[in-house]
Formats: C-alpha cells, sequence, structure tokens
C-alpha cells in the first residue's frame, strides 16, 4: 500500500483526499519502480481535478503528471538505469494510470531520464511538463533561431520562466510581459532583454517600439483567451505564433493573423502520452535529458516558489488557481511542514 491524493468525482480542490491504495507494481520487463520524493503541480492537474479526467470511467483518480524520486525496483529487461538512480519525469496522471500524487509511480525505462544533480527533488519535479512544453514550442514549432526576437506571454509563470531562458540560450532577444515589479525583476535575472508590465501599457506598441515597427520573429503564448488574439499585431509578417491554450473564436478572429501571413503553431506536449505515441515520448525523455545536463551547467534554472507536504495538496490547488503564481508550485513526500 501507498498513500495518494485521490479523487472519486470532478470539484473544488476540496474533492482531493489522502488515502492509502496498492502501490503500483512492475507489469513488464522495461517497467521502473520509483519512490516519488516530488510532484510538480500543474494547470493540467486542476483542469482534470475540475472537469473530469481523460478517462472518467477509471475513478478513483490520482492526478500528477510530473515526478522525481529514486529508482526503488527495475523490470528483467531494464538497462538504462538500476536501483538507487535519482530521475524524473512526465508519465501518467491523466486518469489512465497512477498519477505522480502519490509514494510510488511505475513509468517505462524509455520516458525517463536521469534527475540533473544541480536540482533539488523538488525542481527536478517541477520541470519536466514545462520544459517540454517550452522545448517544442520554442524548438520545434516556432523553429527559433540566433539573433530572432522572441516576445513571450507571462515569462514569469511555469512554462514562461523556463522558454525565456531556453530563448535566450538559442542565441534569441527576449521581451516578455509580467505582472508585477517584483515579477519584472525574477525575468531580468533570467535574462531577459525587455520586460513590458502589461497591466500598465500597451503590449503590442512596446513591442513594435522594441522591434522598430516590425514586430517579433516569433511569440509565444502561454496565457490564452484573449491573449491570444493581442498578440496577434505583435508578430512581425510571416513570422510565427504558437500557442499553448486552445484558441476562442468567440474572443477573436484571425483576420489581422491572415493578412500578416503568420504560421501559428498548436502545442500539447501530452499528446504523445494521449495518443500512445512511443517514440515521440522518448524525444520528449531525450529533452530532458538534453535540459538536465545545461541545468548541471548552471545554464537553466527552475524556480519553485513553494513547496507543500502531499497531504496538502487541496491548498497547493487553490494557490495554483489564483493564477498569480511565479514559476511552480511543488509538493513533496515525506514533508509534514510546508516549505
Amino acid at each position: 500500500m501507498m498513500k495518494a491524493i485521490v479523487f472519486q468525482t470532478p470539484g473544488s480542490p476540496s474533492v482531493l483526499k489522502l488515502q492509502d491504495i496498492p502501490a503500483p507494481t512492475i507489469q513488464t520487463e522495461t517497467e521502473v519502480l520509483v519512490r516519488l520524493r516530488a510532484a510538480g503541480i500543474n494547470p493540467i492537474d486542476t483542469k482534470l481535478r475540475s472537469r473530469g479526467t481523460f478517462y472518467p470511467d477509471k475513478a478513483p483518480h490520482v492526478l500528477g503528471c510530473d515526478g522525481a524520486g529514486v529508482v526503488e525496483a527495475v523490470g528483467a529487461g531494464v538497462q538504462s538505469f538500476q536501483v538507487g538512480d535519482e530521475v524524473f519525469f512526465c508519465n501518467g496522471g491523466l486518469g489512465g494510470s497512477i498519477g505522480t500524487y502519490a509514494e510510488f509511480a511505475v513509468v517505462d525505462q524509455r520516458f525517463l531520464a536521469l534527475k540533473p544533480a544541480a536540482l533539488s527533488f523538488a525542481e527536478a519535479a517541477a520541470a519536466p511538463l514545462v520544459l517540454i512544453t517550452a522545448w517544442e514550442s520554442l524548438y520545434d514549432r516556432g523553429r527559433l533561431q540566433a539573433g530572432q526576437k522572441v516576445l513571450i506571454q507571462a515569462g514569469a509563470g511555469g512554462v514562461g520562466h523556463v522558454a525565456v531562458q531556453l530563448a535566450k540560450l538559442q542565441g534569441a532577444e527576449v521581451c516578455t510581459t509580467v505582472s508585477s515589479e517584483e515579477k519584472a525583476n525574477f525575468v531580468k535575472h533570467l535574462g531577459a532583454d525587455s520586460v513590458i508590465l502589461y497591466k500598465n501599457t500597451n503590449v503590442v506598441d512596446e513591442v513594435l517600439t522594441w522591434t522598430q515597427g516590425q514586430g517579433v520573429d516569433l511569440a509565444f503564448d502561454t496565457v490564452g483567451g484573449e491573449t491570444f488574439y493581442q498578440t496577434i499585431p505583435a508578430v512581425k509578417i510571416y513570422g510565427d505564433l504558437v500557442t499553448i491554450l486552445e484558441p476562442d473564436p468567440a474572443l477573436g478572429n484571425l483576420k489581422t493573423a491572415r493578412m500578416r501571413n503568420l504560421r501559428i503553431s498548436l502545442e500539447l506536449m501530452l499528446t504523445p502520452m494521449l495518443e500512445g505515441l512511443v517514440e515521440e515520448q522518448e524525444q520528449q525523455a531525450h529533452i530532458l535529458q538534453k535540459c538536465a545536463r545545461l541545468c548541471d551547467r548552471n545554464l537553466l534554472k527552475i524556480h519553485v516558489s513553494k513547496t507543500f507536504p502531499l497531504e496538502e495538496a487541496q491548498a497547493a490547488h487553490e494557490l495554483l488557481e489564483t493564477g498569480s503564481v511565479t514559476g511552480k508550485i511543488v509538493l513533496e513526500m515525506g514533508v509534514k511542514n510546508a516549505g
């Protein structure tokens, strides 16, 4: 048995309960049993909790895609990992299999990566989903090149704060939006070249001034809603706009985007997991391996703003849903007092 945060029916954070449930076991020779030390919390978790998971008939549900911990046991065919290895990953937690809000997880070796030595378990658990999302958005969808100018909406957020760093590592110039002076200082320390306090000014005007009237080569929307449509005129003609949210046609239209010949890309890093695409999930694990090397060279940092013990998952969800979190929130196992 193990302790886990579970819920039976969708609802407010109060549906999350700490329970004892059967611990997962290795079922195939390539699987690895991980004793979890921390679990990252992501907006997808709160959406699944409030609306229902992708597999509603498989209740009770254990949320959590992001995890970090220590290898407890390995299947007979596992060659890449051994007992005692520190690992991190993004796998499970969408309703079909047990997520990381628990003491143990079983993950195929193909979807695991060695934890960066430079990161704590909490930092490592906060990293996978946002790193893969930002990497795929900037490098794969947006084809970001050195010397280009990029706009990152909400640069102090979970995805945004790693996107700022990945864009700088690619040699791009970065402009980003934030809501406060405190967050402005935060993203400047991450390397942002231009910071816009979006509550106080017209973002498009600021971006056009920054780009001598041209617009950015690439805009990365991590906010969605009206922000997606408001970003369009800030992108140069023949530029790229990548969003991680589904555009809502009730909030705007694509006329300006069409006139500017924009290439619009949609990013959902969960697709390989949802569609059972093994090769693509392996590629995402490779992204984590590359990012781990960057972390260990002190070129990439993961910001955890607050940690909660596992049993306080409800409070963690409540905090995330305020929408004002800098960086990431993490659950820690075996910790009684919130950090």
